[in-house]
């Protein structure tokens, strides 16, 4: 019986919502809501988590108009969740600076 490994498997691809997972994923692990599966540790990167942000937004604005509702709702939904998440950053941020 051959076995297959994870490097014998087609890399998914072409994929609306599986896209914008993986963006959220990248911006969840930025704000240290996520631990690294290389590091197995939570980091946090601030600018990193408002540029994922920023790209989430920037395709929420230029697809206006042509996602199913399926696609407009999970982008919304990423969007919200990791807004919320960028927030608190941003208020720890300002805190430790007072």
């Amino acid at each position: 019986m051959n076995q297959q490994t994870a490097a014998d498997m087609p890399l998914p691809g072409g994929d609306f919502l599986l896209f914008i997972t993986r963006l959220s994923i990248q911006g969840f692990l930025a704000c240290g809501a996520l631990e690294n599966p290389i590091t197995k540790s939570k980091e946090v990167n601030p600018p990193g988590a408002r540029m994922v942000l920023a790209d989430l937004e920037m395709l929420r604005e230029k697809t206006s108009g042509n996602l199913g509702a399926d696609e407009s709702n999970s982008l919304n939904k990423a969007i919200e969740d990791l807004g919320g998440w960028v927030a608190k950053l941003d208020s720890a941020e300002e805190e430790a600076e007072a």
